[in-house]
């Protein structure tokens, strides 16, 4: 664990939009209307270079912020520079795809921004809580490559992640989701047609960045399954997973611990920094 001293010195800047004018498909000029990042910057003798967006939870109709802010400074702790997202909700009247364009755009921009900010390009991961995790799941599952004719150079950049990380993560728009997910995210009446695009379980492809997956047994806010039918989809796609099912402890338990100390974080956040060494995330 960090010093004090250098926790001090991580830097929090101030939040930018994603586009320069109006977002696409805005509805308004208030501030929901205009998606944002927050990057979070670790202490220059510390950083590795890797980058995470970090897409909070709170049902597609509003954002934790536990799991945005606390989560960004633990992971700068670890030397990985973060980006909170703030995406469009439906609790403002958007729906799918202005959530994941968001998203999509985060990651793009990013890389188009690397050397600003200091990180590897190669190294640009997303993590989300949730509908959050949802949100950060749809992107693993429905990225593009990036449009090379794009007159803005953000376009050309890729939106798919390096590597995904997803906490007790809404997956599906099916029975066993969240129906309030689902909802915001959808509107009242989905086709089935749309809920099987959103079913990421059923998205999977051998092109899915490597997950990490973690949710708790006792979870009656969104069901265990859900992770367990993302990594069964992983598995059969040859994609690389951690997978971490922890008896105790309900939906939305974040890091447990509060920062800046982060003393006696759960498990789960240990067991994360072991797989970013592994992915050459962290030094």
């Amino acid at each position: 664990m960090l010093s004090l001293l250098a926790i001090a010195r991580a830097e929090v800047q101030p939040a930018f939009p994603l586009w320069t004018g109006a977002a696409p498909g805005a509805l308004g000029t208030n501030d929901y209307d205009i998606p944002t990042l927050t990057p979070y910057l670790p202490a220059p003798e510390k950083t590795t270079g890797a980058a995470i967006v970090v897409c909070p939870g709170g049902g597609y109709g509003g954002l934790a912020p536990h799991e945005g802010n606390d989560y960004a400074l633990y992971l700068n702790q670890q030397g990985v520079t973060a980006f909170v997202l703030k995406y469009r909700l439906g609790s403002h009247g958007y729906r799918h795809p202005v959530m994941l364009n968001d998203a999509a755009r985060a990651v793009r921009l990013v890389r188009a921004r690397a050397a600003d900010f200091k990180v590897d390009p190669k190294r640009v991961g997303i993590m989300g809580s949730s509908a959050g995790g949802h949100l950060a799941s749809t992107l693993l599952t429905h990225f593009d490559l990036g449009n090379a004719a794009a007159t803005d150079p953000v376009e050309r950049q890729s939106s798919r992640p390096d590597l995904g990380i997803l906490c007790y993560a809404v997956i599906t728009m099916e029975a066993y989701g969240h129906a309030g997910s689902r909802e915001n995210l959808l509107g009242k009446y989905p086709s089935a047609e749309l809920i099987n695009l959103l079913s990421n379980e059923k998205q999977v492809s051998p092109g899915t960045p490597p997950t990490f997956l973690w949710h708790t047994f006792e979870d009656n806010a969104v069901p265990v399954r859900n992770s367990l039918e993302f990594a069964a989809a992983l598995q059969r796609n040859g994609v690389p997973f951690d997978l971490h099912i922890y008896q105790q402890g309900h939906h939305g338990i974040g890091l447990v611990a509060k920062p800046p100390e982060f003393e006696n974080v759960h498990p789960w956040a240990k067991d994360l920094v072991f797989w970013l060494k592994v992915q050459g995330f962290l030094k």
